[in-house]
């Protein structure tokens, strides 16, 4: 049986605000609440990548979406991750469902994560991509 989920954990650009995908979400789901999962963030450049490791150390800080249309809400978001058919193989993100630590208990979430070598970009410190761009002047 294949694990599925209504929720959307997000990590990275999609928690800007004025970036239209981040729009796009805030009108088509419910800002459900904070989470995290064990893993390290990495700057790619001008977005993160994140990649799951349950021997970590640190956390990988995010958002969850309860998404009004999964379907719908995730092909748009896979166009926006470049997981469309026209997108070169192997895929540099990946879709799948994690379970994301909250306050209230653990909650299965779609995530995307990252599926290219990581060894010659810098780890994010504190996994907040949010706090990593501020303090680096990139917004």
């Amino acid at each position: 049986m294949e694990i599925t989920s209504s929720y959307l954990f997000v990590y990275g650009t999609l928690l800007i605000n004025g970036n239209q995908y981040a729009v796009y979400l805030q009108k088509h789901c419910k800002l459900v609440g904070e989470g995290k999962i064990k893993g390290r963030l990495y700057d790619i450049g001008q977005y993160p990548g994140a990649i799951i490791d349950a021997n970590a150390q640190q956390y990988i800080h995010g958002s969850i979406y309860l998404m009004d249309n999964v379907e719908n809400v995730l092909e748009i978001i896979d166009e926006y991750e470049g997981l469309g058919s026209d997108e070169p193989q192997p895929y540099e993100y990946t879709r799948r469902v994690v379970y994301i630590e909250t306050n209230n208990g653990i909650v299965a979430c779609w995530v995307y994560l990252y599926n290219w070598d990581v060894h010659h970009f810098p780890e994010v410190s504190g996994g907040k991509y949010l706090d990593h761009i501020n303090l680096n002047g990139k917004i």
